[in-house]
This record gives C-alpha cells, structure tokens and sequence, in this order.
C-alpha cells in the first residue's frame, strides 16, 4: 500500500504478521491538520511495515505490504457498529434549535392569542407554500450578555425578536421578515438588524418581493454588546428604502407599531393594517419623552384614523385577514395570464351609467362586473374618496385601474384624492402594471377651501406623476370627461393613452357645461329677467352644449379614438394588453 499524499505518519493499528480484514484500520496518515484512514483493500496478513509513526512520507512512498491469505468467516453482524443514541453535536443542535420555536414558550404565545393576535412564526405559516420555508438567522439572541446570562437570552430572545426567512406564496419567491411581539416588544435590536440587512442584501440581489410583519416597538436602547452610543449608523432603512420601486414592498401591522418599525411599515408599497392595531412614529414612551404628554398606546395613530389619511391601504379585521389580503395582492402583480378566469354578465353594464347626466351611481359594482370574478382587490378605499385604486385582472391578465367616483364630491379631484392618484400612477409604473381609468369627473376641485388644502400643488404634481408613466394606459370616459382634471387622469392628454375610448354615454368639455354656458353667455342670460324665461335660455344653450360635447362628436374630431359598447369592453381591453 502506497501514501495518496505527503503526510505524518501518525498511528500504525497493525504489526508484522497480523492478519487483518477487508476494511480494517491499517495506519493514519496526517496532512494539513487532517487526519486519513487507509483500510485493508482485502483480508490477508501484514508482511512487511516500511515506515514508523512521526516519519514523514511522501506521495506514491510505500507504507507496508499484504500478503494474501484466506481467513475464517467473520461473525455475523455489522462490520461497523453504530453509536447507540444520537451523536452530541446533532443532539445540542436539536435542543438549541427547540428553543426558538413557538412550543418552548406557551405562555408568550398564550397572551397573544388572548390579545386576539398570532404569533410571528403563526402568521409566516398561515402566509407561505407548505414546506416552502427556509429560516436565516434562527439562533440569533439578544446582544444582551453583559446584563443577561446565555441561558437566559436563549430561552427569552429567540431570533432576536425577528423572523426571517425564504419561502413562496402560490410559487412566488419572497422575502419575509417578521417582528416578534413576544420577543422584548418586537424591538430592533442589533442582531436583530444584522438579520435584516443581510435579508436586504438578498432581496435586491435576487430581485425579490419582501412581506414585513412590522408590529413592534422601534428601537432597543437595552442592548449592550457592541460599541454603539446612537446606533444612527445601521443601513436598514435606507437598504429597505432603496428597494422601493425595484420590488413590491407589503407591510402587515397588528397589535402596536411605533418609531423604527413604522418607519419601515412606512416604505412599503402596500400597508395592510389590522382594526386594532396602531401605528405611529413614536410610541407612548417617546411621546412623553419630548414633553407632549401622556398618552396611552390606543391614542396614538389607530388605525382608523391612519386609514382616513391614507397610512393605510387596506383596512382588514385581524391577522388572518391581512395574510390573505397579501397573498391575493401578490398575486395581482404576477406577469402572465392565467386562465381559469370567469366574468359576469356584460350587457348589464351598458344599464350601469343613469340616463339622467346629473345622477349619482354607485360605480363600484360597475368595476366588479367588468374585472374577473373574485379578483378586484381595492387599495385605499377610506382616503380620497372621489378616486379609487384597485388591482384586478381581465380575461386572467393583471392590471390596475383608477375609477372615478361620483358619488363623492361629485366626483370632482380634490388634493387629497389628486395625491392618492399621484402615488397611484407611481406604484404602477414601479410595479409595472397597465393602467385602466374610468373617467366620470367634472375636473379639478375649486374654490377657497380647496385652495387651503394645497389644491395646486396636488394638481401639478399628479401630471408629473402621469407624464412618468411608461406602461400602457388606456381611458375609457364612462360619462363626464371635463377639463384639466379629466386630461390628468386619461395622463395628461386624451391622446397620452395607448388607446382612449368611451362609451355612448360620455360627454367633454372644456370645463363643467353648465358652468361653461353661465360663464360663455353671461350677458345673453342676463339680458333676460330672472325666471323662466332666463331659465329656458340655460336650458337650450346647455342642450347646445351637451350634444356638441358627446362621445361620438368626440370620435368624429379625432379627439378621442373611438367610442364602443359598453359590454364590449372588456374583450377591447383584453385585446389592447394582449
């Protein structure tokens, strides 16, 4: 037998003379802090031993020789026993690991089912593909040693207060990183950031999607490992931040979520927000810190309040509600088409705009009837109510849309709701989505009390925001299609759009018509004496109006691209995105 290396002889387990088995320890050779075994290839007898142990050898040197020679059946059994029990390592992996799942503490996960709320690891298994995760940093503990013992901080601290970690919701890869309540309020530790920095890197590397259950209470001033005075220098939040607009952002917040964890709650694209929960940039500790009283948690952004203003997207009744709000939103921003799709009845929408020009309509089973059964998700729906923002798909292909709604203001574009379509065309230009808008507005808000809340500024920058768009938009006027605000919404020209449509029912103006006859024959009318006879010139010079502004008018100047059936838009829609 010859050396496969220069090595250090280190033991001889045989002598001239002894017969050995196939298989049986013969000498080990030591190199490079590695120890080999060289085994018997056959039974047979040692001949001759040609090195010592502390000789050094080199490769292809001979070491001994076998002689052959046929020995007695061995006794039956296995040529190497195994171990009884479990090997060490394996078995303090195996408890070590034990510590960081929900079964090692009942009682924390006991008050948060009183509490109504799950924990972390509860919402991540309601959230992914069985079998589908994969955990980064689970042994990960408190930075607390120097006021903590180890065991202490492995029984009470597990993860560091955040689980993160791998997985799929219906086959699509994503980041998750969850906020452990029970874990020091959910706290943002120093471990606790190295975990998710090093789940950032991934996500941008690997172009992926990133779910945040942000509950928890900012940062950890209780942490005392590390040389840190301030810690302001931790690249969280700018590296979670960064990825907005390169990946869809999703935030779930449940319970109370203050400071830090808002902040990045903040950077999402879509907030979903339990009922009960609240969120702010402060918690009750730092509120009266900065001398602005005592508050308790409850009165600090509830989510109610926060929904009304627009911190919050989508508005749900409890955690369970909020994983499936996500896994549906998901799945709206998937490419592709899918084709298990159904609709509803589609001559129903050519009833679905009143004859009268001046009645209000609910416009939102308008939408559901027009989109795929069971895919209309709407985002917003407490904020900015003169315009709503959903997702959905049509014959199984994604898209978003923004609906004017009569029903409120008129439908007329007040700041809020001009910032809330500004942000709009940003989130699908960032998720890549075509746009469909129903127009039914009679423009820009105006007016003193408009002028108060910023109306200007929200009008420029939601043209800005339309002239940014680079995926498909098409416009389709449902009734009216007045002014500059009808011109921002179809993206700032009614020729902006891939294509831009209406059905028989819309109108156009300059501005509102009957303003535009007050304004445009205001001496006509007011050579007449107040009464009928005033009112009947309104009346015929609105009629002017109304019939030069139709849709097919529109169509006719090339103003507009066409005008088609209502019940026919769907299968355009579906052909223009095709």
């Amino acid at each position: 037998m010859k050396a496969p290396m220069t090595a250090l002889v280190q033991q001889l387990a045989v002598a001239p003379g002894q017969p050995v088995r196939a298989g049986q320890a013969l000498l080990v050779l030591e190199a490079m802090k590695m120890e080999h075994e060289l085994v018997a290839p056959a039974d047979g007898i040692v001949a001759e031993l040609l090195c010592a142990i502390g000789e050094t050898v080199r490769e292809g040197e001979s070491l001994l020789r076998l002689a052959p020679q046929r020995l007695d059946a061995p006794a039956p059994g296995p040529a190497h026993a195994v171990p009884a029990g479990e090997r060490p390592a394996l078995a303090a992996w195996r408890e070590r690991q034990a510590l960081t799942l929900d079964a090692a503490r009942p009682e924390a996960v006991a008050k948060r089912h009183a509490l109504g709320l799950r924990s972390a690891r509860e919402n991540i298994a309601d959230l992914l593909d069985a079998g589908s995760w994969v955990e980064y940093g689970a042994l990960a503990y408190a930075a607390q040693r120097g006021r903590r013992s180890l065991e202490d901080l492995r029984a009470q601290t597990p993860a560091d207060g955040i689980v993160c970690g791998i997985g799929r919701v219906d086959g699509v890869e994503l980041v998750v990183m969850a906020y452990d309540a029970t874990v020091l309020a959910g706290t943002q530790g120093m471990r606790n950031h190295q975990k998710s920095d090093r789940m950032l890197e991934i996500a941008a590397q690997r172009r992926l999607p990133v779910l945040l259950f942000a509950e928890g209470g900012g940062g950890r001033p209780g942490d005392c490992d590390m040389p840190i005075v301030a810690g302001l220098h931790v690249p969280t939040f700018a590296s979670f931040a960064r990825l907005s607009g390169q990946v869809p952002l999703i935030g779930i917040a449940a319970g109370r979520c203050f400071a830090g964890n808002a902040a990045l709650l903040a950077c999402c694209d879509l907030i979903i927000a339990t009922r009960d929960s609240n969120i702010g940039m402060g918690g009750p500790a730092m509120v009266e810190g900065g001398g602005l009283g005592r508050f308790p948690p409850e009165q600090i952004g509830p989510a109610a309040v926060q929904a009304a203003n627009g911190v919050v997207d989508l508005l749900v009744e409890d955690e369970a509600a909020a994983v499936r709000a996500a896994r549906h939103y998901l799945g709206l921003l998937q490419p592709g088409r899918r084709a298990d799709w159904q609709c509803a009845e589609q001559q129903a929408l050519r009833e679905a705009i009143p004859e009268n020009r001046q009645r209000a309509y609910a416009v939102r089973p308008l939408v559901e009837a027009l989109v795929d059964r069971g895919s209309l998700l709407e985002l917003r729906p407490e904020h900015g109510g003169a315009l709503l923002t959903m997702l959905a798909r049509i014959e199984g292909r994604p898209l978003a849309l923004l609906v004017s709604n009569c029903a409120v203001n008129g439908g007329a574009i007040d700041a809020e709701a001009a910032s809330k379509a500004a942000q709009w065309f940003e989130r699908c230009e960032a998720a890549g989505l075509p746009l469909v808008s129903l127009i039914d507005t009679p423009g820009f808000m105006v007016g003193p009390a408009a002028e108060a809340r910023g109306q200007v500024r929200a009008s420029g920058r939601l043209f800005v925001a339309a002239a940014r768009l680079r995926v498909p938009v098409v416009s389709i006027v449902l009734r009216r299609a007045y002014g500059l605000g009808a011109m921002a919404l179809a993206g700032g020209s009614l020729h902006r759009p891939l294509m831009s449509l209406a059905w028989p029912s819309g109108e156009f103006g300059a501005m509102g018509l009957e303003g535009a006859v007050r304004l445009g024959y205001r001496k006509e009318l007011q050579a007449l004496p107040e009464g009928p006879e005033r009112q009947a010139l309104f009346d015929e010079l609105l009629a002017r109006q109304v019939d030069n502004g139709r849709a097919l008018q529109m169509a006719e100047m090339l103003e507009i691209d066409a005008v088609i059936d209502p019940a026919e838009t769907r299968a355009v829609v579906a052909r223009l995105l095709a």
